[in-house]
């Protein structure tokens, strides 16, 4: 199993992948505590799930450049790179947010539950991108 994550500065949205490494699947949400809690917090699900490999939405600006978010993501992978055995993989996550909270407000999903869930939609939209990408590699 694959797991992504996409890191907010208040929380953390979890997806995994089903077994075949096909589709993403919403998992959970967590909120952010610190640096130490947040991927001893990351490590205990990826051990629930037998994760062996971590997506992680890497926040490039729209313009393509690495901003302040990019390096304290890196910051972020670090300290998860010392605590994860498996590979780690960042993922462009740019408009991942914007696209998980325009389809639930399509689906008119209320603004308390859009809140609850976005966050692990946007990681399900992260691990989808990171799916397709292996799947066209592989393909070659």
């Amino acid at each position: 199993m694959i797991l992504a994550l996409d890191v907010g500065t208040r929380r953390i949205g979890v997806a995994g992948s089903d077994p075949g490494e096909n589709f993403a699947l919403p998992l959970r949400v967590f909120q952010r505590t610190n640096l130490r809690a947040d991927i001893d917090r990351i490590v205990a699900i990826a051990d629930e799930y037998g994760a062996q490999e971590l997506v992680v939405g890497d926040p490039v600006a729209l313009s393509g450049r690495r901003g302040i978010a990019s390096d304290k993501m890196d910051r972020f992978v670090e300290g998860l790179q010392r605590r994860f055995s498996g590979q780690i993989h960042r993922v462009d996550e740019r408009m991942t947010t914007v696209q998980a909270t325009r389809t639930l407000l399509s689906a008119d999903v209320s603004r308390a539950r859009r809140k609850a869930v976005v966050d692990k939609l946007a990681a399900a939209l992260i691990l989808e991108t990171f799916l397709a990408k292996r799947k066209r590699q592989s393909a070659v």
